[in-house]
């Protein structure tokens, strides 16, 4: 009988699949073995496109009659610093003992690609093999187990493999050739400005479309004007109410208004403070009282991007760093693949739940919760509750705690904790009931005007036990509101005038931008939203903060490490203009995420992999004729001195990098990914 190879995507996991199949001794370089089995990795990938010139000599040097570059062959190489672990690997899979391969690399589009491009450079009579898929959601022995025992045909992934062939390509033919195009364009133009000998247009699918949405922000800032506003506020037996221009008011739909509850002017405010003083008697009369019991949820569970927004607010970390930390708890065996777009358990998962609760207990800072969830009914039912959903899941169910690994948590460090701990309080809250607020709404009048007030107060702390109260805050009032009833009169304490101003459309974060990515550039602050109208985004969740990290390391961004938000480089908002010039389309959030919701589909199976990529080329070739037969780079010079403006006075960011190479700099644009 034939060897079993299990091939992972990096060694730290191929130890894992060892310990597991027990294959103990039997180190050799770049493998284990024993009897029945053989473990080998990848060191992430093996292979790569190649670069233009290896089609042709001549499409080393940039030139517009080059271009649209479209092979109909695509060439792949092994990258040069892993060539030796490729031979293992390539030559295990080759090996005439070997009869099943199973293939353990991360379950996802982009673990698929790494095998298939090892597998495409390998011998071919590797594809007459058994070859099967193993696909888990942790290391837990358990579930390696699992994932070996239903490991299904690799052909039946063949769709995922041509959905992550085609990101490739399409990152690949994007950054290509419209780098080239517009460095060609307008390369020149930016450099004179910049008082640098060159400059290489970086071009990405996805990339160019996040630098828009940073700089569209920027701009949205600069063009705001501040409106002062004031507001009318009245005290009424100790409670504060904010006057409204209703039905029934002068001021109703008068041109003196700044919205219903306020003025443009202070003078025309103090004018109704004055009237209102005058009226005899000075008590203000309830004529609406409304009690309501306001119940609020428990969150879904964390996927990476609902994560890194929470980290990047709460512990202040960019989402690169927080994948990071997410990769290593998932390693570490202690949570569950954090790649995930998912909220929501598996019913099969759900179903055996009681084992990642249990292995709680022993996690002392939440073993109590955990314990208190074990000992009551809601664990057993959560399969039939809105946290367990078969349909909301793709590849993987939510980020949760398995339960295991425990002993690991010493070595990881404190933030690293912090965000386990994060992890595990989003996964008890689910079992815990609602949190309940007693609402009081109320209408004071006095004469023709009205003034109206909310009280919220906690009454139930349901999931909050173990959550914390974070944004939910209470706006309770001094005076305890719950007496209150209709036809009561309240007396004035006072009036008061209360200025404000317009605020401006806030900066991305880090975290607020995954999110935006995630939703197709909407940044929507409401949870239950999100997940109503969430599609297909911008990016994957496996590739929007190695995005954020390009931007920043090529000099188009700049990350505050202390706040993390997100502001533009000149340099990348030189780019942008040449980018909005030329090919707009790329700075439009809803049309990079259609390229996106077309992989999905092909995923599925719902669009071909020949349609796509006639799509693909068509985009391509059309925009580079246009912008070929265009002539603007020295028009946009004004809107390049204007945005010099602005960073004139710019301290603690870099304002220029250094000067590099003709070759440095065209070498980095080749690499362009999404």
């Amino acid at each position: 009988m034939g060897k079993k190879l299990f091939i992972s995507e990096k060694p730290s996991v191929a130890q894992e699949f060892a310990r597991s199949l027990r294959v103990g001794g039997g180190r050799h370089d770049g493998y284990l073995e024993n009897d029945d089995y053989i473990v080998t990795w990848c060191v992430g990938h093996l292979v790569t496109m190649s670069y233009p010139e290896a089609y042709d000599p001549k499409l080393k040097k940039w030139r517009l009659d080059t271009l649209p570059f479209l092979p109909k062959e695509f060439k792949y190489e092994i990258i040069p610093s892993v060539a030796k672990q490729f031979r293992i690997v390539s030559a295990l899979l080759a090996r005439q003992d070997v009869e099943t391969i199973y293939v353990c690399t991360d379950s996802g589009r982009e673990g698929e690609y790494i095998y298939r491009l090892v597998e495409m450079m390998a011998d071919p009579c590797v594809r007459q093999k058994d070859r099967r898929r193993v696909w888990i959601d942790s290391f837990t022995d358990e579930e390696i187990q699992r994932g070996i025992r239903e490991a299904k045909p690799e052909a039946a992934y063949d769709t995922v493999s041509d959905a992550a062939y085609l990101r490739a390509k399409e990152d690949y033919l994007m950054g290509i050739n419209f780098s080239r195009l517009l460095t060609l364009k307008y390369g020149s133009s930016i450099a004179n400005f910049r008082h640098e000998r060159y400059a290489v247009v970086s071009v990405g699918r996805v990339m160019t479309c996040v630098l828009g949405m940073v700089v569209d922000r920027e701009w949205q800032i600069r063009r705001f004007v501040k409106e002062p506003f004031y507001r009318l506020l009245g005290t009424f037996d100790g409670i504060e109410a904010e006057w409204r221009a209703v039905k029934g008011s002068p001021y109703f739909g008068s041109p003196k208004l700044y919205k219903e509850n306020g003025f443009k002017t202070r003078q025309d405010a103090e004018d109704l403070l004055d009237q209102l003083k005058q009226i005899e008697p000075q008590e203000g009369l309830i004529t609406e009282v409304s009690h309501k019991t306001e119940k609020k949820n428990p969150p879904l569970l964390y996927n990476l991007a609902e994560l890194q927004n929470d980290c990047s607010r709460m512990f202040k970390i960019s989402p690169d760093q927080t994948l990071q930390v997410a990769q290593e708890l998932y390693e570490k065996k202690l949570t569950t693949y954090p790649r995930t777009d998912a909220r929501v358990l598996s019913s099969a998962v759900a179903k055996v739940i009681s084992s990642n609760l249990k292995g709680l207990t022993r996690f002392e800072p939440e073993a109590d919760h955990a314990g208190e969830v074990l000992a009551g009914e809601t664990w057993k039912k959560i399969g039939r509750t809105r946290y367990t959903n078969d349909k909301a899941i793709t590849d993987h169910y939510a980020i949760i705690p398995t339960g295991s690994g425990l002993g690991a948590l010493k070595s990881l460090s404190s933030t690293a904790q912090k965000v386990y701990r994060a992890i595990v309080k989003r996964f008890l809250s689910i079992f815990y009931p609602a949190a309940e607020y007693a609402k009081t709404s109320f209408a004071i009048s006095i004469g023709t005007e009205s003034f109206f007030a909310n009280d919220r107060r906690l009454v139930k702390e349901g999931y909050l036990k173990v959550a914390g109260r974070g944004n939910e805050k209470e706006t309770a009032s001094k005076v305890d509101v719950r007496s209150l009833k209709k036809g009561m009169k309240l007396k004035v304490d006072g009036y008061e005038v209360k200025e404000g101003e317009t605020s401006p459309p806030k900066r991305y974060t880090s975290g607020s931008m995954i999110l935006a990515m995630e939703n197709a550039g909407q940044l929507i602050e409401d949870e239950d939203l999100r997940e109503q109208i969430k599609g297909s985004g911008i990016g994957t969740s496996a590739t929007r903060a190695e995005i954020l990290k390009k931007l920043v390391s090529i000099g188009y961004l700049n990350l505050n490490k202390k706040t993390q938000v997100i502001t533009p480089e000149l340099l990348g908002e030189m780019v942008c203009i040449a980018v909005k010039a030329s090919i707009p389309a790329l700075l439009n959030p809803k049309l990079t995420a259609s390229w996106e919701k077309g992989l999905t589909g092909v995923a599925d199976g719902s669009i071909s992999k020949e349609e796509y990529m006639d799509k693909l080329e068509g985009f391509i070739s059309r925009r580079c004729s246009s912008v070929m037969e265009g002539s603007n780079s020295l028009q946009l010079i004004k809107y390049y001195q204007t945005s010099a403006s602005y960073y004139q006075n710019r301290t603690g960011t870099k304002r220029r990098r250094t000067t590099r190479t003709k070759t440095s700099a065209r070498s980095r644009a080749k690499k362009t990914k999404s």
